[in-house]
């Protein structure tokens, strides 16, 4: 049987812990038959903490909720005026790895990135999206059962300041940068349908007509 095409939902500004644990809901009651679905939204200020991640990284949070939750990676941010995808992806049956998948997403911003002449990369050593050794773009998944939750954070027109109260990914003194900062005057709805798009191009996905 084809996989049905897959569903991109535009959730705007939402909390963070109730969106965590729809997408634990989703991921856990989806059949093999289940549509793939695409998240794309900003949540109020927060700090998340991934499985491994050690709480020296979280420097002076103040009155910034933090959070521990089940991706990988160590502490990052989220605020407004960060775009947050969320692809729900069923893994096994779209053929990609990890590895695979972690690439289609980075591979994505930097293609963004590049509309705006913006000269983009990734790292192995560190994932993520870089310009200039100042990181645009962050990534922590869940594989469970071939299936995939959580996902990426780009920074478009945001407050850097709190990502100065942490060693974001557990990087001392890494810099972070946002598409603002980089000359790039666009809306975060904007950025969300073009990523959009790419991802689901780099994975092989076809919206409906």
């Amino acid at each position: 049987m084809p996989a049905p095409p897959p569903v991109v939902r535009h959730l705007g500004l939402v909390d963070y812990v109730p969106t965590w644990h729809e997408m634990q809901r989703f991921t856990d009651a989806r059949s093999p038959a289940t549509a793939d679905e695409v998240w794309s939204l900003q949540h109020p200020p927060v700090f998340t903490l991934g499985m491994n991640a050690s709480r020296d990284h979280l420097l002076a949070p103040g009155d910034i909720p933090v959070v521990d939750i089940d991706r990988g990676g160590q502490v990052t941010y989220h605020g407004p005026g960060q775009l947050v995808i969320y692809p729900l992806l069923d893994l096994d049956r779209l053929g990609v790895n990890v590895r695979q998948l972690v690439t289609a997403l980075e591979q994505s911003v930097i293609d963004l990135a590049a509309i705006w002449d913006i000269e983009a990369y990734g790292r192995r050593d560190a994932p993520g999206v870089y310009v200039d050794d100042r990181k645009l773009a962050s990534l922590g998944l869940r594989i469970k059962k071939g299936r995939c939750y959580h996902g990426l954070a780009l920074n478009v027109d945001m407050d850097l300041e709190p990502f100065g109260r942490i060693n974001p990914c557990g990087y001392r003194g890494l810099r972070v940068t946002q598409l603002t900062e980089l000359g790039v005057k666009v809306s975060v709805a904007e950025v969300a349908d073009r990523l959009n798009t790419l991802i689901l191009d780099a994975l092989g996905l076809k919206l409906p007509e």
